[in-house]
């Protein structure tokens, strides 16, 4: 992230507006807001959560992809400090969105000894407190030197904590919203898609603030182009298998998102979530240049964004319109004021060699 004072108050200002507009939009159309700000909420999640992951990758991993983007990784892992701010919303709106939260619905359910309120609420209260825990080990273990030893004592059980706990937080937060459908394969997508939406973030500051050396960006595009693939992989055979197996529950589930114009959108992501970045990360040369990064990460970050109102949004029955584009500026814009705000304390840190 850059630093730039002028930054963080157009951050700010993106935030207000979107945010004031959500209010008053959900004033005259409450029944638009919990949809949109779900999906608001849980894409730009992935950001801090995406961020720890990459931290505790580097730890055991090296490569000076990590050091390059470090800075921009701590920053980004700083908007954790939002999750528990955003969701209080959610909390009022929580019926409008879980099914499982109707007593008529829930009776008919074979599987609310896992889908009930008390249980919802206490892996909720779980996952905060791990991913903060997991947060201020990171800041501890690199402050003031050794940040390589320090930190890959801890990122091992980091990462299996990591995995876990957002595993079930994407069934509880995104999966559950219809609780007859089921993927083995949609926890590991979701982690995979993080990684990748917070790299995307991370490499683009990079590439536009304080590019680093040829070599450096080369190894952050082959790391995006990985992931992508990766990301990819996962979901197409998500796909592949709901329909092979042709299940009436998991079938709706594509089917809700590919009619009514959402198979537009769907076609947008694959092109905008793989096949641009993969032809242009493709190329050695374009992986060493400051645009080539900064474009592939551009795309990653659009597509990731469609990608989370077309995983929420179509349970509505509604299209995109403006709560949903309101919604996901608030949300972006108060995440980016508070990575800018971050930056530069880091920065300043980094001067003193608190951080390395």
């Amino acid at each position: 992230m850059t630093a730039r004072p002028w930054a963080e108050l157009l951050a700010w200002l993106a935030a207000a507006a979107g945010l004031v507009g959500t209010g008053i939009l959900a004033y005259f159309v409450p029944s638009a807001f919990p949809h949109a700000w779900l999906a608001a909420y849980t894409t730009w999640a992935g950001w801090p959560l995406g961020c720890i992951g990459l931290l505790l990758i580097h730890a055991l991993t090296g490569g000076d992809w990590g050091y390059a983007t470090r800075i921009q990784l701590l920053a980004g892992a700083s908007t954790l400090a939002l999750l528990p701010l955003g969701i209080i919303p959610l909390i009022f709106v929580a019926r409008d969105l879980y099914p499982w939260l109707r007593p008529d619905i829930a009776a008919h359910l074979n599987n609310t000894f896992y889908l009930n309120l008390p249980a919802f609420t206490g892996r909720l209260i779980g996952y905060f407190v791990i991913w903060f825990a997991l947060a201020f080990a990171i800041l501890i273990s690199l402050r003031r030197g050794g940040p390589s030893t320090k930190l890959a004592w801890v990122a091992p059980i980091g990462l299996i904590l990591l995995a876990v706990t957002i595993t079930y937080a994407a069934i509880d937060s995104t999966m559950s919203m219809e609780p007859h459908f089921v993927s083995s394969d949609y926890g590991l997508i979701t982690i995979v898609g993080m990684g990748l939406f917070a790299l995307s973030i991370s490499a683009f500051a990079a590439a536009i603030a304080q590019p680093p050396a040829s070599k450096t960006l080369r190894n952050i595009g082959r790391l995006l182009l990985a992931l992508a693939i990766f990301w990819a992989y996962l979901d197409f055979v998500q796909l592949l298998i709901i329909w092979q197996s042709d299940l009436p529950n998991e079938a709706t589930w594509y089917i809700l998102r590919s009619t009514g114009g959402w198979g537009i959108v769907a076609a947008g992501i694959a092109a905008g979530h793989f096949f641009l970045p993969f032809f242009i990360l493709l190329s050695p040369k374009v992986q060493q240049t400051r645009l080539g990064i900064a474009c592939a990460s551009a795309f990653l970050i659009l597509s990731g964004v469609v990608r989370g109102w077309w995983i929420i949004i179509p349970e509505s029955g509604r299209g995109i319109g403006a709560s949903e584009v309101l919604a996901m500026v608030g949300a972006a814009g108060i995440a980016a004021a508070l990575a800018f705000h971050a930056a530069r304390i880091l920065r300043a840190a980094a001067q003193v060699d608190q951080y390395v």
